[in-house]
Formats: structure tokens, C-alpha cells, sequence
């Protein structure tokens, strides 16, 4: 299947795997690529921009397909050592990077005079159109079905994909909900070039997490994610556990007065311990609604030729059948 997608980063499937915080390994970008998709590596998972160079290395002795580097522009007092990680990723030779967070316009001329694509993650037209406007080369269009962080406008894929569509010259991939075949064929028939998953590549086998986490999503319905956090106007989507719970109701009991303080045991720190350990009630973590429509945990491969076997049956057999008639 060839888009303007896979076009632009030389991939053989539009189907790319979203930076995940501690999920972002290069086993899982490597599995990614291998299978025709582009994966990546999750930037600011590695402490140092030191350890972001040996991921990249370690990937690439894992695949010589391309894949990409994830770097979210955090709005922090303190910020990471973005320089160092910039230069680690154009020293590495990737030539993909997924942006995501605050505006990445200070960082794009030195991506693109190291011949580096960048695509930038939005949840909304009006910040797809900066995007545009700024320089980047693709957008990734996040609708408020999607884990983590779906911004504040709560447009769902069906209506924010076509209006996406109407408005942009870029490329743009469709990121919330994505989880097969007929994601994939429902996002190219709206106007967007590919898809992005996040949630649906934790429960694979390559995905290097506890798997408790990968049962969690299996056993998950659509209606076990929550929205958190809403107050601060730092909407963030997660699957519903005890910490979830904890939070939400110190939501309603401090109400206007609530602080990220109040809530900071709830969300600091705590992927380590649910990524790694498996321990599912030591903090809230991102889930997407599409949790509903994961039943198993196959290879990456197994997923991906799975996606693209449905999605050219729905096309050419299904839909043509209709047109047919």
C-alpha cells in the first residue's frame, strides 16, 4: 500500500507505532520497522542524551529498516538537555523524528539541514495548520479517543480527520482508536495518509513491558479509561485502577483549589513501576479507549500482516462488492 506516508519515510505499510513513555524500546521500534511499519524510540524515556545515542545504536543493530526518535517538548521550568538529544539524534543517523508537547519550531532548521522528516503531534486543525505553517513535514492527527494527553477540545476522530483533511497540505496519519484493519482503511476513506497506534503495540509480545500491562488491555472494555487531570487543563486519557480512582476523587473533594501537588503520588514517576515491575495500581498510566478492541497479544509481525490482510479484503472485496452494486 503505498500513501504519501510511506512515501515520505521510505516504509512499506502506513502504520506507525506513537512514542510511548517507557514503552518506546528499541526492541519494539525495531519489531515495528521489521514488519514494514515505522517504529520509535521514545526520546525522553533515556535519561541522557548519552543513553539515547546507545538506544539508537542498539536499534540499529536490530534493523536496518527506518524508524524514529519521539522528542516531547515539555512545558517545564527545568527543562531536559534538548540540545544534547537533538544532536544525538542526528548523530545517530535517524532521519525520522516525531515531535510532540510545545511548538518544535526552534529545533526544525537543524533537523532539516541533517535531512531529518518531522512529523508533529496534534490534537486539534488549528494546531495542525501551525504545524504546517512552521515547516513540519506530517502531522499526526490525535483524536479524543486516544491515551495519554487529547488536548482540550474533545473532537472525536470522525469529525477531526475530515475537517484535518479539508485544511492541510501535508501529509497526516489519524492517531486514536487505531487498533486494525478497519481503523486503517476508516482513516484513509477521512483523508489522512496512515495510522498511528500507541496502546494497540503495547500488547504485543516485542512490547518490553510487564505483562500485566499487556492482560490489563486484553481484559479492558472501552469504557475502562478515564479522563484525568481536566481541572489543570492537562487532560490526560488512562485505564482505569485504583490510582485512577484516588486521583479523580481528590478531583471532586478539593474541586478549583486542586494543585498538581495534590495529585503528584498519583502521576511522578510512577512508569517504572507499572512498565517494569508490573505493579498496575502504582499510578495512572495512558490508555487509549481502544482498548475495547484488543483481544490478543500477537507478535508485531503477526499485528501488522494482520492489519494490511484486513484492510485489502475490506477494500477489495467488501467495499468494492458494495460499490459494485
Amino acid at each position: 500500500m503505498k500513501t504519501r506516508i510511506t512515501e515520505l519515510f521510505g516504509i512499506e505499510h502506513p502504520i506507525i507505532q506513537g512514542g510511548m513513555h517507557y514503552v518506546g524500546f528499541a526492541e519494539l521500534a525495531a519489531a515495528v520497522s521489521n514488519a514494514g511499519g515505522l517504529g520509535i524510540i521514545t526520546g525522553l524515556t533515556q535519561k541522557t542524551p548519552a543513553d539515547l545515542a546507545n538506544e539508537i545504536r542498539r536499534c540499529r543493530e536490530m534493523t536496518d529498516k527506518p524508524f524514529g526518535v519521539n522528542l516531547t517538548f515539555l512545558p517545564v521550568l527545568k527543562a531536559p538537555d534538548y540540545p544534547g538529544y537533538v544532536k544525538a539524534i542526528v548523530d545517530g543517523g535517524v532521519k525520522i523524528v516525531e515531535t510532540a508537547g510545545n511548538n518544535p519550531q526552534k529545533w526544525l532548521p537543524g533537523l532539516h539541514e541533517a535531512g531529518v522528516k518531522v512529523i508533529h503531534k496534534c490534537t486539534s486543525v488549528r494546531h495542525s495548520l501551525k504545524a504546517e505553517a512552521i515547516g513540519c513535514d506530517a502531522v499526526s492527527v490525535d483524536g479524543f479517543e486516544c491515551g495519554g494527553h487529547p488536548g482540550e477540545d474533545d473532537i472525536p476522530n470522525f469529525i477531526l480527520l475530515p475537517r484535518a483533511a479539508e485544511e492541510l497540505k501535508i501529509p497526516f496519519v489519524a492517531s486514536g482508536g487505531m487498533a486494525d484493519g478497519r481503523s486503517l482503511v476508516a482513516a484513509l476513506a477521512l483523508g489522512a495518509e496512515g495510522m498511528n497506534m500507541g496502546t494497540r503495540f503495547m500488547a504485543t509480545k516485542e512490547a518490553p513491558i510487564h505483562d500485566n500491562v499487556k492482560q490489563a488491555l486484553v481484559a479492558a472494555s472501552e469504557l475502562d479509561t478515564r479522563l484525568v487531570m481536566r481541572p489543570l487543563r492537562n487532560t490526560e486519557r488512562v485505564l482505569r485502577n485504583a490510582a485512577t480512582d484516588a486521583l479523580l476523587e481528590k478531583e471532586r473533594t478539593l474541586g478549583a483549589s486542586l494543585k498538581f501537588e495534590d495529585i503528584i503520588e498519583q502521576v511522578a514517576g510512577v512508569y517504572p513501576k507499572i512498565m517494569k515491575d508490573g505493579a498496575m495500581d502504582a499510578g495512572v498510566w495512558s490508555c487509549g479507549m481502544v482498548a475495547g478492541l484488543i483481544r490478543d497479544v500477537p507478535t508485531v509481525k503477526e499485528l501488522i500482516d494482520r492489519i494490511m490482510a484486513e484492510a485489502d479484503a475490506i477494500i477489495h472485496q467488501r467495499l468494492a462488492g458494495i460499490a459494485a452494486r
